[in-house]
């Protein structure tokens, strides 16, 4: 039987996250973070801009690129070059430049056709596949909170095979498809449905391959970004926490769900102060759970760990948070 967990009966006492240091970019919105191969942080930000920062020293702050729309989730390649998503030109390629523009290419733009939209996180395989996902295929960027409300469960996880070509989709039907990371041994791929709390995950190889199922469910907040850290852990950035309301409002008619976010929309998103971010282990057990109040840091929506630090990004902060890495739950 597939192993599953109720996170949220065993993490009634999360541990508490280590205070954050935050490292300020003249940006708004690292949505994700990843760490490249001389220890620098890269990420990208709302005006289009991709950026590079050394959290070990004096923060100096580098423009590695510049997508021309909405840069996301990051992946960086054994090359050094970078995969970015981006939620208004696609699936990208980029190589970081000296002359703070860099080369961007498009790799995926169009799916059977249709406009690649809201495109969100990519992980890469050995073989050189690209697992990608589209949130939504009803909602852009900017009303991504009018996705989770009606639950259009539009998302999919897609497969770009080695080399190029026209993109496979592996799942459809998800819900806000998130973030993506691969098993270690690349025997599965997990996607953060983060409107339904939960990380579902696809065989790739062995006797399930082709078939999924859940890693963790009943998550107590909204899945994100996902990265692969240390012996496996699957770290989850929580973007908030569940909410009652939502949980009532995902049990009403489509109808009177639409008709609440017409009349929400104009209202400003008001995250609460918390940080929270989960450590799953390969088996769906929590390994880490990770939550600061008041941490002065909001909507946490990438982590990633890096040489005993834990690397922190948010769709609306201007800076990306650092902190230290506690031991196992």
């Amino acid at each position: 039987m597939t192993p599953r967990l109720s996170v949220t009966a065993r993490s009634s006492a999360p541990v508490n996250l280590p205070a954050l240091r935050l490292i300020p970019l003249g940006g708004t919105g690292p949505e994700d973070v990843v760490v490249d191969h001389e220890g620098r942080v890269v990420t990208g930000v709302d005006d289009g801009r991709v950026l590079r920062v050394d959290p070990r020293g004096p923060a100096r702050v580098e423009q590695i690129a510049r997508t021309g729309g909405r840069p996301l989730g990051l992946e960086v390649l054994p090359d050094g070059r970078l995969l970015v998503c981006d939620a208004e030109r696609g699936l990208l390629r980029v190589t970081p430049g000296a002359d703070s523009e860099g080369k961007v290419e498009v790799l995926v733009d169009r799916v059977a056709g249709a406009p690649l939209r809201f495109c969100s996180n990519a992980a890469a395989a050995a073989d050189g596949s690209v697992y990608f996902t589209v949130s939504s295929r009803r909602y852009g960027l900017q009303d991504w909170l009018g996705d989770l409300m009606e639950q259009t469960a539009t998302g999919r996880l897609l497969r770009l095979p080695p080399g190029g070509g026209e993109p496979e989709v592996l799942l459809d039907g998800l819900d806000f498809a998130n973030g993506v990371v691969l098993a270690e041994d690349e025997s599965w791929v997990a996607v953060a449905e983060s409107g339904a709390y939960r990380l579902t995950r696809l065989w790739l190889s062995g006797p399930r391959a082709g078939h999924h199922d859940t890693l963790v469910e009943n998550l107590p907040g909204f899945p994100d970004n996902l990265s692969r850290g240390a012996d496996g852990t699957v770290w989850v950035a929580l973007a908030g926490p569940r909410q009652a309301p939502l949980d009532w409002l995902h049990r009403v008619p489509v109808g009177v769900r639409r008709a609440v976010w017409r009349a929400t929309r104009p209202l400003p998103i008001r995250p609460l102060p918390v940080a929270r971010v989960l450590g799953i282990g390969p088996n769906g057990r929590v390994r880490h759970d990770l939550r600061r109040r008041r941490a002065g840091y909001r909507m946490v929506t990438s982590v990633y760990e890096h040489e005993g630090t834990l690397v922190l990004g948010s769709l609306l902060e201007k800076g990306i948070a650092v902190c230290e890495l506690p031991g196992p739950v």
